[in-house]
């Protein structure tokens, strides 16, 4: 008996030791584990972030650029295309999905998931993973991507615990989820979810609806796998949305039947690339990028230090309106490919043994090819290289691969093709080029702004960069000269006779002589008519009368930056000025004498609001409101009876000879237009200045070279090249009623001493055929 209760007693004995040992195994686990978060938050497996970082963790936010509409119009950016959102942006399901997907008991924890840490344990992560949301939030901002060492890997989901920990403490569960969204990467520039939704779907994250949603979520477990574009994987991104959707359902969020009916559906992308080289208002972007950097270099940080444009998350407002300059780019897209089926058809190597250059030599294309050749990006990467210029120069003529631009059906595209680049020089000399501008003559503020057709095969800027010729669109600073200076009216006339300006007048070395394009020198005409049909003689004899040096004052006064030649030629538009310094020119007119100097940013804030740059109006008193509403009121002219005529659709619904030749332009405009074409020599430059009260816009169109022009005055003339763009972007603009452009008539002066009325003084020439003034608009 007593043997047998001492064998209990060991037997006793020998289990609470290993009682014992369990619970100093547990212990020393639990103080292990302790010990474990102690010396990571010391720092002890890497760096951890200060309190400071916590509170304001270091991620690259692109600059935006804010149309005054106050839509977010592209940014700037290197790496990260990143806008930040705060929670109350998100739509309710987005969160949900999120949620459902990736953290079901969100909610319930503190940043450790113990319910979900234990079962992968025990599961060996074969039933999901255990990372919560702000494990995979300090993943993203602290710890970095996974180690492959096994070892590193454990000490990583260490400060993994410990940060997401902190940041429970440092934040709400709603400020963790935004954080969260703003900093995924989704692929394709596609930084955080206002960047996601915008490029996949064309939307603001609020506006995302639950298939949207639940696809952006799927994208969280890879977005390179899960890429939803057509040539990656659009069938496993579907599959992955899927999977969220259920989860959704299965944590009450949606109903089956919302399931079922939403995984029926395909993905729907709107896809919208965002580069530096695409989307809206490209060729302004690149203005703008030179804008900052002038203003950053004369405004640094208190600290001393210079703003990063790319990283700063900077604001910037601007005068664009997203509509109008959305209306100006499609009316260039619907208008070029047009024109330029028209070019190639009269350019073919059949019709134009030079194609598409005229009027030139071999030997003077061959130089002009070779001038290219030199000033190619080509060349200059191959000199950078040390390459002699013999090898450079034959390289041109080596067959390689490259994607060219191109025209298809009406749509700007792209074609792989094998070239030489020699012939792709020429290949791209053959192409015409649209420059527009848009402008409120009231603030400056400039509302649209497209420098060329395709920025990505085209980067030269033809609003503010180039500089053309003018032509007749320089003839209202005569006019308003001659106004100024004489009180003529648009009423009074002049004889259409030859006139030569003879030698050493005005410092010109030699006699000149201005002849009309339609060889007709007989009668008189009023002032409106004569700019009206851009009679060239009647110009000379105003330039007569003033001297070209007031008219050029009168230029510069008006905004023209270039240095203009003091000589008679002036008159009839030789000056090569920007689209840019054009329309700001006559915006004067149209506001009444005052010139406002254009303004394309309004405001600069940082990434906290904090207005750094606030812009100061330019403006001065050019000429007087009468001078200024009487040369609007020739303007007019143009459009009433002149080369402009063709927005009218019918000139005189009472003459049925002149309704049947001009009846078929589309535009059909009935509101008061003043506007000025403008056609230069050889039909290299055709321009068009339109305004109406509250809007003045500018349009050129040419090629690179001035060699390269259509053969006649039909296609050549600003009529049919540039005015066409105007009048399908204000078809846009009126159509849009928000816009509020005007269609009222142009103020009067309330002391108008000058006569405007020319009903009773007529309108026209002294021949005796009243289908003469036809002739002039059809053949001008």
């Amino acid at each position: 008996m007593a043997k047998k209760s001492a064998t209990k007693k060991q037997e006793s004995q020998d289990f609470s030791k290993y009682i014992r040992l369990f619970w100093k195994l547990f212990l020393a686990g639990i103080l292990g584990v302790f010990l474990m978060f102690m010396l990571a938050s010391w720092g002890a497996f890497g760096e951890m972030p200060a309190i400071e970082d916590l509170q304001n963790p270091k991620t690259n936010l692109a600059s935006q650029i804010i149309s005054s509409d106050g839509k977010l119009i592209a940014k700037f950016y290197l790496d990260d295309n990143r806008t930040p959102v705060e929670y109350d942006q998100l739509p309710q399901h987005l969160v949900d999905a999120l949620i459902a997907t990736e953290d079901a008991r969100y909610h319930k924890h503190s940043g450790i998931d113990a319910i979900g840490t234990l079962r992968a344990f025990v599961f060996l992560g074969s039933r999901g993973g255990a990372s919560t949301i702000s494990q995979q939030l300090s993943r993203q901002l602290f710890v970095g991507v996974a180690s492959q060492n096994i070892l590193e890997r454990i000490t990583q989901k260490i400060k993994e615990w410990v940060i997401a920990i902190r940041l429970e403490r440092q934040y709400t569960k709603e400020e963790i989820i935004a954080m969260y969204f703003n900093i995924y990467d989704f692929g394709n520039n596609a930084d955080g979810i206002r960047s996601a939704a915008s490029i996949y779907f064309g939307k603001e994250p609020s506006e995302l609806d639950i298939k949207e949603s639940a696809m952006l979520v799927g994208m969280f477990k890879n977005s390179s796998l899960y890429n939803p574009r057509p040539h990656r994987n659009p069938v496993g991104t579907k599959n992955r949305r899927n999977v969220v959707l259920s989860q959704m359902e299965k944590y009450d969020y949606i109903t089956k039947q919302v399931r079922d009916s939403l995984q029926k559906t395909e993905l729907d992308l709107d896809y919208n690339p965002q580069s530096h080289r695409e989307g809206l208002a490209t060729y302004f972007r690149a203005y703008l990028t030179g804008f900052m950097k002038d203003w950053i270099k004369d405004n640094p940080k208190p600290d001393g230090s210079k703003y990063n444009l790319y990283n700063d998350g900077l604001k910037i407002y601007t005068t664009l309106d997203s509509r109008m300059q959305k209306y100006a780019e499609d009316a260039v897209q619907r208008h070029m490919p047009r024109l330029q089926a028209e070019f190639d058809n009269q350019n073919t190597p059949k019709r134009n043994p030079t194609a598409p250059f005229l009027e030139l030599d071999n030997t003077e294309i061959e130089a002009l090819m070779k001038r290219a050749m030199r000033q190619s990006e080509r060349w200059r990467i191959m000199k950078d290289e040390g390459k002699s210029e013999k090898d450079i120069e034959s390289s041109f003529y080596k067959p390689t691969g490259m994607t060219v631009f191109a025209w298809r059906e009406g749509l700007a595209t792209e074609v792989d093709t094998i070239m030489k680049p020699i012939d792709s020089i020429r290949y791209y000399k053959s192409f015409l080029h649209p420059g527009m501008m848009s402008m409120d003559p009231q603030t400056g503020h400039v509302k649209a702004w497209v420098g060329g057709m395709n920025y990505r095969h085209f980067q030269y800027d033809h609003v503010k960069q180039g500089k053309r010729q003018v032509g007749s669109t320089f003839k209202p600073f005569v006019y308003a000269t001659a106004i100024d200076q004489l009180h003529l009216s648009p009423c009074d006339t002049l004889p259409k006779q030859q006139i030569t300006i003879e030698a050493n007048k005005f410092g010109n070395p030699e006699p000149w002589t201005a002849r009309n394009s339609d060889g007709d020198y007989t009668g008189f005409v009023t002032l409106k008519n004569a700019l009206a049909n851009s009679i060239n003689t009647v110009t000379a004899r105003l330039m007569d009368k003033v001297g070209p040096q007031p008219v050029i004052d009168m230029a510069k006064n008006l905004g023209v930056e270039q240095d203009i030649l003091p000589v008679p030629a002036v008159a009839l538009g030789t000056p090569d000025l920007s689209v840019y310094e054009m329309v700001a020119a006559y915006a004067t007119f149209a506001n009444k004498g005052v010139y406002n100097k254009p303004v394309m940013v309004t405001r600069i804030e940082d990434k906290n609001g904090t207005v750094l740059y606030q812009f100061t109006p330019e403006s001065k008193d050019v000429l007087s409101e009468e001078v200024a509403y009487v040369t609007v009121n020739l303007l007019e002219g143009v459009t009433q009876g002149g080369s402009g005529t063709r927005l009218r659709h019918t000139y005189a619904a009472n003459n049925s000879v002149y309704k049947e030749i001009i009846t078929g332009y589309p535009y059909q405009f009935d509101n008061p237009i003043a506007g000025k074409t403008g056609t230069t020599q050889n039909q290299s430059d055709g321009w068009f200045m339109g305004m109406v009260p509250n809007l003045v816009t500018g349009v050129w169109v040419g090629a690179e070279d001035r060699a390269a022009h259509f053969s006649t005055i039909t296609y050549g003339q600003g009529a049919s090249m540039a005015l066409p763009i105007w009048a399908l972007f204000m078809k846009s603009c009126y159509a849009d009623k928000d816009l509020e452009i005007s269609k009222a008539a142009f103020d009067v002066p309330a002391e108008l001493s000058i006569n405007v009325n020319c009903s009773n003084k007529g309108d026209s020439n002294t021949t005796d055929d009243p289908l003469d003034d036809v002739k002039d608009v059809i053949d001008f």
